[in-house]
């Protein structure tokens, strides 16, 4: 009798999780935080061990090329086969990959397992981003998790380095990616409907707008991606301890938050064409107070506005832009071919910039940024993009 009552609640608890809130904060909170606490450090941690800059260039570098190269595969598994057992098995091998990566003793190991694990977690964000949309709940009551997580996993993993030990950042990964794997296993939004929709919207007509779309949003994160990167050197050339730099970068992750929290309120009522200006125009205020070489106060001003703001709604933007773009049985691999795009911009950005580094000043580097992506806003400006009427953002 006691085991039959045992056995009703616990067939009422796993019931009363499935499809929960809570099995999204797991699945979103700690596959961001999981993210950050295995790639923030690792240029700190090579170094630590006695790798030169380049050692930790060529780690970096595969983990992007890696992931250019697998990204649009993962994103056709997700539209052909069932998403979340597909999510299920590569968050696996990513917590194998992590484990490989602990016991790595060569250079060639170490970038390897780096690029396994990263080339999953990179693979799969544009799932869990889709899933943001496809979930009972909100958008943004979703994805606010995910920016406190990658907040979060900055912080603890300057924590653990510091007070526990380096190698600890990677055990922590271990178990914050089995919490994650928990939340995933209790939602059963990733099986998301497939809708027959037109084929000129298909990826195998020749979209000519949906590849515009590509170069332009390539453009975007490969002009972001070079901000994001050197914007701590940055802070120390104007004088800025590294504490207090990195104090100001974590800051400006949470400042996306409104951004999320308020989507419901603006991402379907505003054009996708409306949204894409607001987020290049922020980009390019933030390149135009670098590029003048303000005073650091300004600097760290136009930081909180625009850095993480403008980088998350261009997130949200590409969801808005794709759905009205691409056929729905074609918008994983779309959303992965975004990515792929946005790995290919970032690899050319980041060696023209830091090629330009050895010669100019940071100012000068932003300043051509700034007319580039200003070329980018003019090319938007003469393109008609379409939106969706689907509400993605609010429920």
């Amino acid at each position: 009798m006691e085991f039959q009552i045992l056995k009703q609640k616990k067939h009422s608890l796993l019931a009363g999780y499935k499809n929960s809130y809570f099995s999204y904060f797991l699945m979103y909170n700690f596959y961001y935080l999981s993210w950050a606490l295995f790639s923030v450090l690792i240029s700190v941690y090579l170094l630590d061990r006695g790798y030169r800059a380049s050692d930790v260039s060529l780690v970096v570098s595969g983990s992007f090329l890696a992931s250019l190269l697998t990204q649009p595969l993962i994103g056709s598994l997700t539209d052909r086969y069932d998403a979340k057992k597909l999510n299920l098995a590569l968050f696996g091998i990513a917590m194998i990959g992590a484990i490989l990566f602990l016991m790595a003793d060569t250079l060639w190991m170490i970038a390897g397992s780096y690029a396994l694990v990263m080339l999953i977690l990179n693979g799969t964000n544009p799932v869990m981003e889709k899933v943001a949309t496809a979930s009972p709940y909100a958008y943004g009551r979703i994805r606010i998790w995910g920016t406190i997580g990658y907040a979060l996993g900055s912080q603890l993993a300057g924590l653990i380095y510091d007070f526990v030990s380096p190698q600890a950042i990677f055990i922590a990964f271990l178990g914050t990616m089995a919490l994650c794997v928990i939340g995933l296993a209790g939602t059963d939004s990733l099986a998301m409907e497939k809708k027959p929709e037109k084929e000129k919207n298909s990826l195998k007509s020749g979209n000519k707008k949906f590849f515009i779309y590509l170069g332009l949003a390539g453009v975007f994160f490969g002009i972001t991606n070079v901000v994001n990167t050197y914007a701590p050197a940055m802070f120390q050339a104007k004088g800025l301890d590294m504490s207090v730099t990195s104090a100001i970068l974590s800051a400006a992750v949470l400042c996306e938050a409104p951004i999320v929290l308020w989507s419901g309120k603006f991402m379907d009522r505003l054009e996708t064409k409306t949204l894409m200006l607001i987020a290049f125009g922020l980009v390019l205020v933030q390149l135009g107070v670098y590029a003048l070489d303000m005073k650091v106060g300004a600097m760290v001003a136009i930081t909180l506005m625009a850095k993480h703001p403008a980088g998350m709604l261009f997130i949200m933007i590409n969801l808005k832009a794709v759905a009205s773009l691409v056929d729905a049985n074609r918008q994983i691999s779309a959303l992965a071919l975004v990515q792929t795009v946005k790995s290919l911009f970032s690899i050319g950005f980041q060696n023209v910039a830091g090629n330009l580094l050895n010669v100019v000043s940071f100012a000068q580097v932003y300043l051509i940024c700034g007319y580039v992506l200003g070329i980018a806003l003019l090319v938007l400006l003469g393109v008609k993009l379409p939106s969706t009427s689907q509400m993605l953002f609010q429920k």
